[in-house]
Parts: C-alpha cells; structure tokens; sequence
C-alpha cells in the first residue's frame, strides 16, 4: 500500500504505534479506496521491513485478521522499490510527458540514461484503470477506442487505445491487427475495470469502420452498443478529393458537416436524404463520390449516437491521444526490444498524460484541477502530482489480491 504519509510526520509514524493506528484509521475513513478490499475486517502492525541501504528507510508492516496478509505500508515521498525520492525525480518524469529523451534528462537532473529509463518503466506496471479510476461511479459509461499503427524492431504492431473522460484507459501493444489479438489488447482495458466495478458495462464505444476492432469489443461488452465514428466517414470523402473536385469537394463537406450537425434522428435522417439526392445528381462519378454514397447508406449506424445523452460521435478524443503516445514512438524511432517492454511504456505514458499537471490555461479553465484524473474522479491526494500518481497507485491499482504476497 503506498499511502499520503508526508517526510515530517513518518518517523513519528514509525516509531508510535498509537499514532500509527491513528493515523491509518483516518486515511482508511477518507479514503477507502486506497486499502485492501477486507481492510475493514481488522489489522495489526506486524513489525518493520529492514532499512534499505539507498534511502535509510524502513517500511511499517500490517497484518489482516481474516486472512492473515501481510502488506507493506510505503510512504508516497519515495518511489517504489526505493528507486529515489519523489521530490527528486518528480521534475525529470514530467519532462518525459514531452517526449525529453532520457539521457538529456540525466544530463539535467544526474545518474544515467538507464535510471530514467527504467523509473519510466515501471509506472507501466500499475493498472492502468485501477490507478485512474477510483470509483465506479467514475468509471466513464461512453468510450472511444481505436489502434494506432507502430513499429516493433522494424516489423509491424499496433497500440490499441481505449479513452474515456479526457484520460487514456487503456494502451497495449500487439503484433497484429485481427479480431484474436485486438480482444486480447482491449481485454487488458476489461480486465483492468473488473477491479474497479466488476459489473462495468459500457453504455458504447465509438470506433472507426474496421471490423476487428468492432468484434473486440462486442466479444468482450456484448451488451456495448457499437458507434461508428463520422469523422473517419468524412475523411474517406476528403482524401478522395482530387484538384478537379475541390469546389464540389467543399460544397459536399458543407452539406456533411449541416447533417452531422441536426439536433435529432429524424433531421438527421432528412438530411442525409438530402445529400443522397445531391451527391447522385451533382457530383461527377469518382471515388469521393462513392464515398459520399456510401456515408449516406450508413445512416442507420450513425443514427444510434442519437439515443445517448453522452456518447462520443467521432474519435476526435482518442485521436488527440494517441498523437502524444505517436510523437514518442517517432521520437523514440519506435520500439527496439520486446512486446513486453513496448507494452510497459505506452502503459507509462498513458498515466504520465492522466496525472502531469496539465498547461496553466487548461488548470485555469477547470478551477484549479490540476490533471485530467484529478478531473475524472474530482479528488487529489497530493499537491506533487507524482505523489499524486503513486498514491493513487496504492497496491499497483488492484484491490483484490496480495502482489507480492510475504
């Protein structure tokens, strides 16, 4: 458990058993979330981890009564595995939210390319979702997933992106793009929200035309209704626009954008009737005109979004999402070792984006929330967003079991 015990008050922490009792009794009333689901059945302090030789620094040990775990309770100043102080590394983590290579970070902030590299790494080993999320009631009900196309020492993968509340839920990495693998990539995100809600069911996702990715996510929500993005419907149009078609080009786009625009499913179908009727007599037989054709026939996949109070009728957020995880990717020329690795990094950038303090004019325009995960779930542990990060990430995010049990 890692919880928001500040440096001043620790030693008292460690060396006062009232106190200490005191101290978990109120953390446990206000945030509940962060202790084992069976905390409430009753505890004892069970001695002390020996003092590492890096950070001179012991760790308070609990043992449940009904089933006699023992955890480990870590203090949010110093990061996991004791790897350094979190007022010490928490400048040169934020830097990599913009991509900042590790070795230029070291030359700022000391040690090796390597220590920055493995730090990184290792926020990917929390879950995602339980690090995010921590209510189920702040579990979003509308999704947008899609798959970005990377490069794994040189030969095809691709990060399947799940977003949801301004924040990225989940990321994983596969080496393929058919139905089997993307239900395994998507299949992380689903894990991941069992632990959070274990009856979670989103409302819909919505999703470009590939079928796979559709399939996915049926297979793993049947109940999920499936919404077909409208932008990438326009986009097909847009790229097929040659020189010769740009004056019919932008008075189909006009005629698009005023049915995408209609406040109801009956306008909406009016006037996609309408651009049918246009497109046919208008535009010069061409492929722009076929895909004209064919987003008015797709009417009825489109028409869904209008049953929702909420949903996400284009993939513009998970699009500006996965422009941060690719400007990395390209920064970093992609991957160079394993599936695993690839998949702990994506996963690190993914809470890297949910908990840096996003830029002054966004924190101002949200009264002072600092990150988007302090937004989805209006609450903050801690001022130092990382504190804040590792906090959140008590138990790596899960609540159901002993990682490491002892």
């Amino acid at each position: 458990m890692r919880l928001p015990i500040t440096e001043a008050d620790y030693e008292r922490f460690m060396n006062e058993a009232d106190y200490a009792r005191a101290s978990l009794d109120g953390l446990f009333e206000q945030y509940p979330e962060l202790f084992p689901s069976n905390w409430s059945g009753g505890y004892a302090l069970y001695g002390f981890t020996d003092e590492s030789k890096k950070q001179q620094l012991r760790c308070r040990r609990i043992r449940l009564g009904p089933d006699k775990a023992v955890w480990t309770v870590a203090p949010a100043f110093i990061m996991p595995y004791l790897s350094g102080r979190t007022a010490d590394v928490e400048q040169g983590l934020f830097l990599m939210k913009f991509h900042v290579p590790c070795w230029a970070i070291a030359h700022v902030f000391g040690r090796d390319a390597m220590y920055w590299y493995r730090l990184e790494q290792g926020l990917g080993r929390f879950s995602v979702v339980g690090t995010t999320v921590k209510t189920a009631e702040a579990l979003p009900s509308d999704l947008v997933a899609d798959e970005k196309h990377s490069r794994l020492v040189g030969e095809k993968a691709y990060i399947a992106m799940t977003a949801g509340g301004e924040c990225i839920l989940g990321a994983s990495v596969v080496d393929s793009a058919s139905e089997q693998a993307l239900t395994q990539a998507y299949g992380v995100f689903a894990e991941e929200t069992q632990t959070v809600a274990p009856d979670y069911a989103p409302q819909t996702v919505n999703t470009d035309g590939w079928p796979a990715t559709q399939a996915a996510w049926k297979a793993l929500f049947p109940t999920v209704t499936v919404i077909l993005c409208f932008l990438h419907a326009f986009l097909k149009v847009r790229d097929r626009a040659t020189k010769e078609l740009t004056e019919v080009f932008y008075q189909a786009s006009e005629r698009i954008w005023e049915a995408y625009h209609a406040t109801s499913k009956a306008s909406f179908a009016q006037r996609l009737r309408r651009l049918k009727e246009w497109a046919s007599e208008q535009l010069p037989d061409s492929p722009m005109k076929n895909h004209v054709l064919d987003l008015c026939q797709k009417r009825a996949l489109f028409s869904r979004a209008y049953d929702y109070d909420n949903v996400h009728r284009t993939s513009n957020l998970v699009d500006r999402l996965m422009k941060f995880i690719d400007r990395a990717c390209v920064n970093a020329q992609y991957f160079h070792g394993t599936l695993a690795s690839a998949e702990l990094r994506v996963r690190a950038l993914a809470l890297l984006w949910n908990f840096c303090p996003s830029s002054p004019q966004t924190i101002k325009k949200h009264q002072g929330k600092s990150c988007p995960a302090v937004r989805l779930n209006n609450k903050c542990y801690s001022e130092n967003w990382l504190e804040n990060l590792l906090v959140s990430g008590s138990m790596n995010g899960i609540r159901r079991h002993q990682q490491n049990p002892l």
